[in-house]
């Protein structure tokens, strides 16, 4: 069974336990790709990144690892960013070992497109809250096609996330989005199938 991060995220942030979850999903998501050449994405947080023992774990288990040029590290965009400095650092030596970054929901929280230059990010996903009424409403349409714009200036690929149905994905596709990735493709699976 699936658990939704929903269900115990916070729970683990007030217990003072949810850089040790970071860690625990990172080995696991190594161990998982390590015997096949899938790329796969693994969620960290701003926190994750200032957590000087956390970042210190990330760098060594790239360091030590084959899959590292596979793997994508979303960054949740939701948060401020307030120490750019450490931010860039840990993106430039993460990519140095051939990882990716990816800006996770942006459109939403605190977006801005000085935050995209300063990340030199190899993604932008586009939050959902967006993506799911693309056909309905002109707004999120107009943000979508301003996010391709810009992100086709920067040579940045762009995803829409929550992709339901072939409708949306063919609206994306018509709009230059790069990628999709939603229910429409495969629902979430504890399998790799």
């Amino acid at each position: 069974k699936i658990i939704s991060p929903y269900f115990f995220l916070e729970i683990a942030k007030k217990a003072k336990l949810y850089n040790e979850l970071t860690k625990i999903v990172i080995r696991k998501s190594f161990a998982a790709f390590e015997n096949n050449a899938h790329e796969f994405s693994v969620n960290i947080t701003i926190d994750d990144i200032i957590n000087e023992d956390t970042r210190d774990f990330i760098y060594s288990y790239i360091q030590n690892n084959s899959v590292a040029n596979r793997v994508t590290f979303e960054i949740v965009e939701s948060e401020n960013i307030e120490n750019f400095e450490t931010i860039e650092r840990f993106i430039n030596v993460v990519k140095s070992f051939g990882c990716k970054i990816a800006i996770d929901d942006f459109g939403t929280g605190y977006s801005n497109f000085e935050y995209l230059m300063r990340l030199q990010a190899d993604f932008i996903k586009i939050d959902g809250s967006i993506i799911k009424e693309i056909l309905h409403d002109k707004k999120s349409e107009l943000i979508t096609s301003v996010i391709v714009a810009f992100a086709k200036e920067m040579h940045i690929q762009v995803i829409g996330e929550f992709v339901e149905n072939k409708e949306i994905n063919d609206k994306l596709i018509q709009l230059g989005v790069n990628k999709s990735q939603g229910y429409y493709f495969h629902k979430p699976s504890a399998t790799l199938d």
